[in-house]
Formats: structure tokens, C-alpha cells, sequence
């Protein structure tokens, strides 16, 4: 992690915003989601907009066809047991249309922004479609 650590960078902002999102969101009784992603020229990693999306579909609608994106997900669920959960992942949006630059560039990063959100788990996914399943990715492997 030391080299990638010093290769992308996390403005005192975007580190105080994953910070708050990750606290805020573990009572959450909504699926709560934001998008980030790295700047080509400065490799700094930050938030694509300021939205928190709520919805799936919106979520997935937001999301390029061609250009990978790390999605910060607090997704409540009820497990069989009946108990209340609520994982904290961060999905690794790499759809197959995207070139071999923003691959790299995306892989480079996953493990430090997986360990700077300070998330459970790592869900990769190539087409933002499978969000629509992502109560049974989240509750299959609980």
C-alpha cells in the first residue's frame, strides 16, 4: 500500500467526507450510496458529485458505460435470523467497455481507497445493472 499511497492522493476533504459518510450511515434505514473517482492528470481521489443516492436505479443510471468507479454502499438488510444489518461495501464498478489506461489506473487505487473508506468488503461488478441484485450478493455472503 506504501507506493499506491503515494501515487493517488486524498484531499483533507474527500478523507473527512468518507469519514462521515461511513458514521452516518451505519443507523441508516435507506440504502445510502456515493460514487467516486480519480482524476486522470492528478490522480487525486475524490467524490463525482455531491449527490447520496438512495435508489438503486438512480444509482445505476448514474454510472458510465466506459469509465470505471468506486461506489461507497451502507445497504440495511434483514438477515433470515431476522436481525437487522447493515453492511458497509465498497462496489468496484469496472464495466468491459472501458480501455486498458482507466484499468490500470482504477486497480492501482482499489486497495487504498478500500482501506482509506475503511469498508468490509469489495464487490466488483461490470455493468451497473447488477445493482438491481445487490440485496443477495450483500445477504448471501453475510
Amino acid at each position: 500500500m506504501a507506493s499506491e499511497s503515494r501515487l493517488y492522493t486524498f484531499s483533507p476533504e474527500t478523507t473527512t467526507n468518507l469519514r462521515k459518510f461511513r458514521l452516518g450511515t451505519s443507523r441508516a434505514k435507506d440504502p445510502q450510496a456515493v460514487i467516486y473517482q480519480i482524476d486522470k492528470h492528478t490522480l487525486e481521489i475524490a467524490q463525482a458529485d455531491n449527490v447520496i443516492y438512495n435508489d438503486m436505479q438512480e444509482l445505476a443510471d448514474e454510472l458510465p458505460t466506459h469509465s470505471p468507479r468506486y461506489v461507497l454502499l451502507s445497504y440495511p438488510l434483514t438477515l433470515p435470523s431476522g436481525r437487522l444489518s447493515v453492511p458497509y461495501v465498497m462496489i468496484y464498478y469496472l464495466p468491459v467497455t472501458c480501455n486498458a489506461e482507466l484499468r490500470m489506473l482504477y486497480a492501482g487505487a482499489k486497495e487504498l481507497m478500500r482501506n482509506t473508506a475503511e469498508v468490509g468488503r469489495v464487490i466488483e461488478m461490470a455493468d451497473a445493472e447488477d445493482l438491481e441484485e445487490i440485496e443477495e450478493k450483500l445477504g448471501g455472503e453475510q
